[in-house]
Order: structure tokens, then sequence, then C-alpha cells
């Protein structure tokens, strides 16, 4: 799938995030204790579980429901979640560090400071909720869409992203320091702010508006001077 962007010789094609498609088996209630290094979860529902500060470092995830659960502190580090939805979970540093995140959708998370740095996330939804210091720091992203949700200071520094999405979603301070942008869709970001890095918006699409918001930074990157005649 394909979307169209205006752009200064007509028209060109933007290719589209693939998004997951999730059917998830009967789940059976997770009635176990703490979350294990190395564990495996596979058909399970989480709901309302508290993994804060616990250690599941290389745990997989496999046709999961995690719903209204508390992931503070947790250590997830090179987890795999795989063919899950995860809905309403909260939590402040959360460590999903190299992390595998693939057909998965976040619904209405409100997190902070989660290290996602060196993960891999493909196929995923992000959609509602508010995420604050989102850390995707040399992270490859590959058919990712950021719906209806808030991002306060991400930091995609060094990070791949390949057909990726914000639809109706507010990018607040992002840092796209080094980054690597193909097929990244920017029309749907409001506010689009970005703190550094505009000079890695090659292969990204923004709107007109956008363009004439970011002329400011553009100008200040280029090292032009605007100054109003006399």
């Amino acid at each position: 799938m394909a979307r169209r962007a205006a752009g200064g010789g007509g028209t060109t094609t933007v290719r589209a995030a693939r998004r997951p498609e999730l059917r998830l088996p009967p789940l059976e209630p997770y009635d176990g204790g703490g979350l294990e290094p190395d564990g495996d979860y596979d058909g399970l529902e989480f709901r309302e579980t508290d993994f804060a500060g616990q250690d599941g470092a290389g745990a997989r995830f496999m046709d999961c429901a995690l719903t209204d659960c508390a992931w503070d502190e947790a250590s997830l580090r090179r987890a795999r979640l795989l063919d899950s939805v995860l809905t309403g979970v909260r939590g402040v540093g959360t460590q999903l560090a190299e992390a595998t995140l693939r057909d998965v959708e976040l619904v209405d998370a409100r997190l902070g400071g989660v290290q996602l740095h060196g993960a891999v996330l493909e196929r995923v939804v992000i959609r509602g909720g508010k995420i604050d210091y989102l850390n995707l720091r040399r992270a490859r992203l590959k058919d990712v869409v950021f719906e209806g949700c808030v991002l306060v200071e991400p930091d995609f520094g060094g990070a791949r992203l390949e057909r990726v999405e914000f639809v109706d979603c507010a990018l607040k301070g992002a840092d796209l320091s080094a980054a690597t942008l193909t097929d990244v869709d920017l029309r749907g970001a409001a506010p689009l702010d970005l703190a550094r890095g505009v000079d890695r918006l090659s292969g990204a699409v923004i709107s007109p508006a956008q363009l004439l918001d970011l002329a400011p930074v553009l100008a200040a990157e280029l090292g032009v001077r605007v100054l109003a005649g006399e």
C-alpha cells in the first residue's frame, strides 16, 4: 500500500506501514508468580498484574494480552513480545533495551523513561496514551505506526526508521540526531517539534504547513539569516 504526497515536481509515492493483523487465540488467565529471566509465556492473559521491579530479561511473550499492568522499573532487556496486545500498561523506567516487538499493539499506554535503545520494532502500532522520554536510540523501526498518542522528547538518535507513520500524533521535542529515515510520514504529527536532527529529515514527508513551521529551524541549520527589509 502507498500514500500520495505532494512534492515540488508533482506527486510522489510514500510506502505505507504494514500494520499487524492480530488474532489472539483463547487465552488462559495468568496465575503464576513473578516474572522469570528467560521465561516463556504463551497464550496468556495478564490482567492488572504488577511487574514493578521484576526481572524478566530475555523473556518471551507470544500470543498474549497484557491489560492494565504496572511496569515500573521492570527489567525486560532483550525480551521478545510477539503477536501480543498491550492495553493500558503504565510505568516509569521500564527497561526494554535490545528487545524485539513484532506484530504488537500498544494501546493507551502511560509510560515514562522507557528504555528501548537498540530494540527492534516491526509491524507495531502504538495507539493513544502518552509516553514521556522514550529512548529509541540506535533502534530499528520498520512498519511502525504512532497513532493518536503524545510523545514528549522521544529520542530517535542513530535509529533507523523505515515505513513509519505518525497519525494524529503529538511529537514534542523529538531528537533525530544521526537517524536514518526512509518513507517516514510525519504529516499527521501536530505539533511537529524537533529539538535536534532537522538535517536528518531526508527520507521523510511533511506537509506544506509543517514546512512553514520548521522554516526557522531549517534556516538556522543552513546558517541563513532572515531579516526584514529596511
